[in-house]
């Protein structure tokens, strides 16, 4: 007997991985699973993982995306932000949620966009993934084609480009040039552990209208 989708149970900071999934079931369980919910998708050819993130996570994530859209606001750069939108190309057989997804340089691309589908619209300019509590798969932002990969873990930020179809480790970021963003992303962090968000977001932009 085939169990059926909302008999799965995953625990927050638990992953389950399922094999020999077609897209036309990943189509329906996405559907099944709806826009409002904890889990968040994996798949790459066949393989799909659900994974429902700690809260600690989704405090990192959040932070993490305030700080983009700060910097972006203040640099008066246009941008489009698509939170965890499944991000999916049906020929590569690729699919994923990011923590955040960021366009910047595409922003127009995606404006009234409800769905991404990137066998039409390209990848977004900057996805962000917390591994704070879960595993990040690269080859599956690789084969998309993203070409800037924030990853935060216990060590901090780490920035990856896409260099002839790999990432690279950077410590620049191209969407934020001449700014410390490494430096500002961990200190923010850590401060929203210490003092609160709302006194480490006001550092924050301190920090950037004395230094922007």
């Amino acid at each position: 007997m085939l169990l059926e989708l909302q008999q799965v149970i995953v625990k927050p900071g638990q992953q389950m991985l399922l094999k020999d999934i077609s897209w036309q079931q990943l189509e329906n369980i996405l559907e099944e699973l709806g826009e409002k919910r904890a889990a968040r998708i994996s798949y790459s050819n066949g393989w799909l993982e659900l994974m429902v993130p700690l809260p600690e996570h989704e405090k990192d994530k959040e932070i993490i995306g305030d700080l983009v859209k700060i910097l972006l606001e203040e640099l008066e750069i246009d941008f489009e932000p698509l939170g965890s939108t499944t991000l999916k190309n049906e020929l590569m057989k690729q699919a994923v949620e990011p923590d955040a997804c960021f366009y910047i340089k595409n922003y127009a691309a995606v404006i009234g966009k409800k769905h991404i589908d990137l066998n039409i619209i390209p990848p977004p300019d900057l996805a962000i993934e917390i591994d704070i509590t879960s595993r990040t798969y690269f080859d599956n932002y690789e084969i998309l084609g993203v070409p800037e990969l924030w990853r935060y873990t216990q060590n901090g930020l780490q920035i990856n480009l896409l260099e002839k179809g790999k990432y690279i480790e950077a410590n620049f970021s191209p969407n934020f040039p001449n700014i410390p963003i490494i430096e500002l992303v961990n200190e923010y962090v850590q401060q929203t552990l210490n003092v609160g968000r709302s006194q480490a977001i006001r550092a924050f932009k301190s920090w950037i209208k004395n230094n922007l």
